[in-house]
């Protein structure tokens, strides 16, 4: 199973503070920690929101926000994604992450076989496992 762990942003996430070097040296290890344990898929941190921007679909018409995005609560900081045997083995590793106030999301990804039900011919499913394996290529380069 794959979870994805979001990390919610902050007022000094959102002004573009960088962690110390106490709190990067204390996440690398973490991340060591999960890598060697085979958990690790990919972990990023975000840019503040104010580097981004938000586009809103309506029918046809495409509307471009551009950040920063006022409710810092619902904002993300970064993210890990993990493969892990089931949503209680995701909390136990995240129970140990190197964090003091904040919270942290978890939410299970779906698998291509999820899917299906909804497409009886398995067309579907192999094209998106021919997207997995090129996506994988892409960001080895």
């Amino acid at each position: 199973m794959r979870f994805m762990i979001l990390v919610k942003a902050n007022k000094d996430s959102e002004a573009g503070v960088l962690p110390n070097e106490r709190a990067l040296s204390a996440m690398g290890k973490f991340n060591e920690e999960l890598a060697k344990a085979g958990v690790l898929l990919a972990a990023e941190g975000l840019q503040a929101s104010s580097k981004g921007a938000r586009v809103r679909f309506s029918g046809s018409k495409r509307t471009v926000i551009d950040g920063p995005f006022a409710e810092t609560k619902e904002l993300i900081a970064g993210f890990w994604l993990w493969q892990v045997k089931s949503k209680e083995e995701a909390i136990e590793w995240l129970k140990r992450a190197p964090f003091d106030q904040t919270e942290v999301e978890i939410r299970q990804v779906y698998e291509t076989e999820e899917f299906a039900p909804n497409d009886p011919t398995g067309e579907i499913r192999e094209q998106e496992n021919r997207l997995r394996v090129e996506a994988e290529a892409n960001a080895k380069r």
